[in-house]
């Protein structure tokens, strides 16, 4: 009874608030958990030991990073494993977030975010991996060798890993540009040609993009982000380009049926009756063979003083009888 009153499942909005209140829970409570994930991740997998092996390759493994206060050792290791919470418990959120979007969006719309999801893990992991093993070592390297004959570098490690995990986590974000414009596309908002007409100010979006999310102003990392947008930005315009494909294919694929051959004649022609075997003429206005047009009745041409005139009897055969005596 309840699919039959509301077909389309749809909610009242305080029901939709008290849905958005139960998934934010939820959403919260899988960070917390994730958060003491991170925690047990960080002390027994050493975390920090991983992050801090790029500057033991040019420092030396003899010589370690220094901390200030008291305290900036236990923040450090609270940063590093709030952030692994984080993307830990990235999926639960990004599920419940899907759930109560969801239902207003159409099937095909759906089909397309879906694979969009799995292809941004794949992209931050890409961009994880680009910033820490080929842009944070040119990076290090650049810091060390300017004005190393004035200063000699001694690094705090909160300021290190700091600079560290920001820059993992600006090259892991900005790899999900081609998520958002698949999205987009799905969603009709954003047009290939509007991606190709709009290039030459996206390559200008994304060195300003590049220099503020690049930490210290370093040249290289600007470019080491940079290069990869611009490709990535290319291969965002191929997706939308496949995204509208299916588009209209789906609204307008439906292919057009063969013309029939010259010789055919429909089954319902008028002329015919339905008699192939009969050829249609659509001058043909002529009067049924049974029809005397001499015997049309006319309302006008009635003599109410003449008697009514009755037909001859004519035999089964069509001839008239002879007249009898």
């Amino acid at each position: 009874m309840r699919a039959r009153v509301n077909p389309k499942a749809e909610m009242p909005f305080l029901d939709h608030l008290e849905e958005l209140r139960w998934r934010l829970l939820w959403s919260l409570l899988a960070v917390v958990v994730g958060f003491g994930v991170g925690l047990a991740v960080v002390h027994y997998l050493d975390v920090p030991g991983f992050l801090l092996s790029p500057v033991e390759a040019l420092f030396g493994e003899d010589r370690r990073l220094i901390y200030l206060a008291p305290t900036d050792a236990f923040f450090v290791f609270l940063k590093v494993s709030l952030t692994l919470g984080v993307l830990l418990a990235s999926p639960i959120v990004v599920y419940h977030a899907w759930s109560f979007l969801s239902p207003a969006l159409e099937k095909h719309e759906k089909r397309a975010i879906v694979p969009a999801l799995y292809l941004g893990l794949v992209l931050f992991a890409a961009g994880v991996a680009l910033a820490y093993f080929i842009a944070l070592p040119i990076t290090l390297r650049f810091l060390m060798g300017f004005m190393s004959e004035l200063m000699e570098p001694s690094w705090t490690g909160p300021a290190y890993i700091g600079f560290v995990v920001n820059l993992l986590l600006a090259f892991g974000v900005v790899f999900q540009l081609p998520v958002v414009v698949m999205i987009l596309s799905a969603l009709g908002l954003v047009t290939p040609t509007f991606l190709r007409e709009k290039r030459r100010y996206a390559i200008v979006a994304i060195t300003v993009l590049a220099c503020a999310l690049s930490p210290g102003d370093v040249i290289s990392v600007s470019l080491l982000m940079m290069v990869p947008l611009a490709l990535l930005y290319e291969f965002s315009i191929v997706l939308s380009t496949v995204m509208w494909r299916r588009r209209r294919e789906r609204t307008q694929g439906v292919p057009e049926a063969s013309p029939p051959p010259e010789d055919a004649v429909p089954a319902s022609d008028p002329y015919t009756h339905g008699d192939p075997a009969r050829t249609a003429d659509p001058d043909d206005d002529a009067v049924p063979a049974s029809a005397d047009p001499a015997s049309d009745d006319d309302p006008a041409d009635d003599d109410p003083d003449d008697p009514p005139h009755d037909p001859e009897p004519t035999t089964p055969d069509g001839a008239r009888d002879a007249p009898t005596d």
